[in-house]
């Protein structure tokens, strides 16, 4: 007989019913949050520019973006839309992620965890704002080698392509103590095994900070690896916490089952 959520054990086509219930349930939100991006595009887009256009005007170059083609303009706007429908609607397919992950939790898990969950949505934008606060170097060293009086004419599709993985990657990575502890709920990797790896995740949070920031100081590239090894921190203590109540609890179960010889 199949078990329900209650009990944490579902058949496997109950799960892949459940993943599709929850992706179309999360497209259709990004979808909607797409149409806001489509009539929002052009403030936008403005903001996106001001970078090179405060550059240009601080080296006395010209520097502008080119929309090649004519349908690169449309093509630009929708990708647009797109991604901004992406971040507006990450509070809904977050939490449509957590839901699927969160059916087999008790209820003392689920009220143990609440509280960290609904950092994923702040902690998303905070790395996108973080990547905002990069933006303006990157545009920097993008043209500091245009000679004084030169023109410097940036491919519309590759900066703005730029501007979009850079702020994904910051949000996602931000979003690594959430993924940690919905990983460390679910049974599947431990806190301790977390604890142990500690320093092949410093070494990834400070090669993804240089690779990601574009000035070549030290401070910079700090200032965005210490947040992401103090939330990696975090996701460890809360998952130890949670094993220590799991093992006290699987331990009492253990003593109630246990029948005599």
């Amino acid at each position: 007989m199949a078990r329900g959520p209650r009990d944490g054990r579902m058949p496997l086509r109950e799960h892949l019913v459940e993943l599709r219930r929850r992706l179309v349930l999360a497209a259709v939100g990004v979808a909607a949050g797409a149409v806001v991006g489509w009539f929002i595009y052009q403030p936008i887009f403005e903001v996106l520019q001001e970078p090179l256009l405060d550059v240009a005007a601080e080296r006395g170059t010209t520097v502008a973006l080119n929309f090649a083609g004519a349908m690169t303009a449309l093509d630009m706007q929708l990708k647009m839309s797109v991604f901004l429908g992406v971040l507006v609607s990450s509070p809904w397919w977050l939490y449509q992620l957590w839901a699927y992950i969160t059916p087999g939790l008790t209820r003392r898990e689920r009220l143990y965890s609440v509280g960290f969950v609904a950092a994923a949505v702040p902690l998303f934008l905070a790395g996108a704002a973080v990547a905002w606060w990069v933006l303006p170097r990157a545009v920097v060293l993008l043209v500091e080698f245009v000679p004084q009086g030169a023109l410097n004419i940036q491919d519309a599709q590759g900066y703005l392509g730029f501007v979009m993985r850079i702020v994904l990657a910051f949000g996602i990575a931000f979003l690594l103590p959430v993924v940690m502890v919905a990983l460390n709920l679910v049974g599947l990797v431990r806190a301790r095994t977390y604890l142990r790896a500690w320093r092949w995740a410093v070494v990834a949070a400070f090669t993804f900070s240089a690779m990601m920031t574009p000035t070549a100081d030290v401070l910079t590239m700090f200032a965005l690896a210490m947040p992401i090894c103090g939330l990696y921190a975090i996701a460890v203590g809360v998952g130890f916490l949670h094993d220590r109540r799991a093992d006290r609890r699987a331990a009492r179960l253990l003593a109630e089952n246990e029948i005599p010889a």
